[in-house]
């Protein structure tokens, strides 16, 4: 598969960004980001393209953070986005990222924005005006696929976070599962996505 550039990246955040948990991330302090993870936004940054987040976070529904709690981990993303790109000799990028949606849901609360549904996709495409065809999703599970397929975005699979378990069931048998990632463009971790994403013509 041959990507253009596109105007619009949109990033899954726990798994992609910083380290899964799956007893959740709940504090500032356990949102700790992969290596390389930072500096691959400033490059999209650098780049001029428009860069989102959407996120699950039915830990808010369960009950172990708020909605200020989640706030401020999305604060030190961005606090840590700005020390990156300085650390880099660049202050002329901007220090937040363009757009951040999330759901707050648990997953039988029957919403439309939980992944694999593409509620929140559908609506960073509107905030930003970019058309589906111009966005990629950079994901680690089945449902960031299926939200990316559903919404008429490129997927990217990275095999950090819960990539290698998708990935591992997949093989081991699960037909709708195989059938779900024909077809997408598998990368170690974000680093290695970005890298490739910006390197036009880039065959993935």
């Amino acid at each position: 598969m041959t990507f253009a550039t596109p105007k619009l990246v949109i990033l899954d955040r726990d798994g992609v960004i910083n380290a899964d948990s799956d007893d959740y991330i709940r504090t500032p302090e356990e949102f700790i980001p992969f290596p390389g993870s930072l500096a691959a936004v400033v490059r999209l940054k650098q780049a001029g393209l428009l860069v989102a987040v959407a996120t699950n976070q039915s830990g808010i529904a369960r009950g172990y953070f708020t909605e200020a709690t989640l706030a401020a981990m999305h604060e030190k993303l961005a606090r840590l986005i700005t020390t990156t790109a300085a650390s880099a000799g660049d202050t002329a990028v901007p220090n937040r990222i363009d757009f951040i949606e999330h759901c707050p849901h648990g997953p039988d609360d029957g919403c439309v924005c939980r992944k694999p549904k593409p509620g929140m996709l559908e609506k960073i495409l509107s905030s930003t005006g970019v058309a589906a065809t111009d966005a990629v999703f950079i994901g680690d599970s089945a449902s960031d696929v299926g939200a990316a397929r559903a919404a008429g975005v490129a997927p990217i699979l990275v095999r950090s976070g819960k990539g290698e378990r998708t990935l591992a069931r997949a093989k081991a048998g699960d037909a709708e599962l195989a059938a779900l990632l024909a077809g997408v463009a598998v990368y170690p971790d974000l680093a290695a996505a970005v890298a490739q994403l910006l390197a036009i013509p880039v065959d993935l």
